[in-house]
């Protein structure tokens, strides 16, 4: 008799399930075509998870999620219609597409409407390696959170409460389908464990905490580990001061830093631009950055963040460059957007996948950053959403510590750092290797010359 091992009997449930998913899509596909539709996609996704979540040492939640999601568009020229369900049944997929075509026909035309172009479409699919299921039972997960609060709580006596724990796991299945003939399946799995804790008394008390998140359980970090750091950070900010209004260089961790790469994205985003609401309007070949700066898209890397073979609309994604010496070399479009722009997709329909920001120098960290830096902030946490996409203007809360002689010395909270996004990219001085790995925007610390940092002193 073969014994067929859990791994592989799961594995082979997922490929059946991607099948089923695919066609379901097809029926509405050809139901669609049926009913007039020049053109049609479809979306399918289920997406299974497990999270528990504790607080001093008591289970607080146990949830179990399922969730099953199915999108149907359809075009009659340049009109277009949308609906969506999670009901399988027979009868109520055939209204799904029914609701769409009879929303498609009383739209307007919109030019940029339709399917990406048919030769655009991925043709090959490269093992990401992002499948990763982990059975977790609940009894394991709770045992893992309980763990992470406990080795924080234990840590220090001035861990004076706690904000919780919690432990997660989750998988998706996807397949998009559209009338050109493109079929495209991913899986793709996620793991956490955080822990939030609360140092000191009274008016005196601060909170922080730290997690750990990645596609293989292999690559978590230990809980008591995660439990440490948390408590290590918390203990960090008490007694914190505030700071004279000045400008100074300012240095943003790792975690904070991506944030700045955000903006950006936001800013060259079709969206944006075609509706002329970006500060970076006509910026393409333009020089926004360090004559070092270098950003790619690693749509391909191996167990990925956000590892893809195709976009949202089916186009093949490749590996590119987005900023190189400096220079913007493109924008980060679907193939609306780019048909609004009258340019061609960049395969981020849905958004980027995986982004590399190149550091300055080898071997650059935090504290050499800080050392070089010599007098200034180094901010580890932003508050707020004070960023005007249309001017660049940035403000936000901050907290972080005082940098003097290059030491990094006490904590400082209650102040505002201030600039605008486009100063703030050109004085970026320099990026470390310390990169956060639990991002798929891969960035290390990030120092710009010069903010106004405005306290209460």
């Amino acid at each position: 008799m073969n014994v067929i091992a859990p791994e592989a009997a799961a594995a082979a449930g997922t490929e059946a399930r991607l099948e089923q998913l695919a066609d379901i899509s097809q029926q509405l596909l050809d139901h669609a075509r049926r009913l007039g539709a020049s053109q049609a996609e479809v979306s399918c996704s289920e997406d299974r998870g497990l999270d528990v979540n504790v607080r001093l040492g008591e289970v607080e939640t146990v949830e179990s999620t399922a969730d099953r999601g199915i999108a149907v568009t359809v075009y009659f020229g340049k009109r277009k219609g949308s609906a969506s369900t999670a009901d399988l049944q027979p009868s109520s997929l055939v209204a799904t597409v029914e609701q769409a075509c009879a929303i498609a026909r009383h739209t307007e035309d919109d030019a940029a409407a339709g399917l990406a172009d048919a030769e655009l479409m991925a043709r090959e699919f490269p093992e990401l390696d992002s499948w990763h299921p982990w059975a977790l039972q609940a009894d394991q997960a709770i045992d893992l959170a309980l763990a992470g609060e406990a080795a924080g709580r234990d840590s220090d006596a001035r861990i004076s409460n706690t904000d919780g724990a919690s432990a997660s796991t989750g998988q998706s299945l996807s397949v998009y389908a559209n009338s050109h003939g493109f079929f495209g399946r991913e899986r793709g799995t996620h793991h956490s464990i955080s822990v939030a804790l609360i140092a000191g008394q009274g008016d005196g008390m601060q909170r922080d905490g730290w997690y750990t998140s990645a596609l293989a359980r292999e690559d978590l970090e230990d809980p008591a580990a995660v439990g440490r750091k948390a408590a290590e950070r918390t203990i960090a900010r008490l007694q914190p001061r505030s700071m004279a209004t000045s400008s100074m260089p300012v240095l943003f961790a790792p975690e904070v830093a991506r944030s700045l790469v955000g903006h950006l994205l936001s800013a060259i985003s079709g969206g944006a631009l075609y509706r002329q609401s970006s500060f970076l309007l006509d910026s393409l070949g333009t020089s926004l950055f360090p004559a070092w700066m270098q950003i790619d898209e690693l749509p391909h890397l191996r167990r990925g963040r956000r590892s893809a073979a195709f976009d949202g609309d089916g186009v093949a994604t490749r590996t590119s460059a987005i900023v190189r010496d400096g220079v913007l070399q493109r924008y980060i479009l679907g193939s609306y957007s780019a048909r609004k722009l009258g340019l061609q997709t960049t395969a981020n329909a849905g958004g980027v996948h995986n982004l590399q920001v190149a550091a300055s120098a080898p071997g650059l960290d935090l504290h050499a950053i800080a050392r070089q830096m010599g007098n200034g902030l180094l901010v580890t946490e932003l508050m707020g959403q004070g960023v005007n996409g249309v001017t660049g203007d940035y403000s936000r809360g901050a907290g972080g510590f005082r940098v003097e002689n290059g030491e990094i010395l006490y904590p400082v909270d209650g102040i505002t750092i201030a600039g605008n996004l486009r100063d703030m990219f050109q004085s970026i001085e320099a990026i470390g290797s310390d990169v956060d790995v639990r991002s798929h925007i891969a960035i290390g610390s990030l120092l710009i010359g010069k903010m106004t940092v405005a306290g209460n002193d």
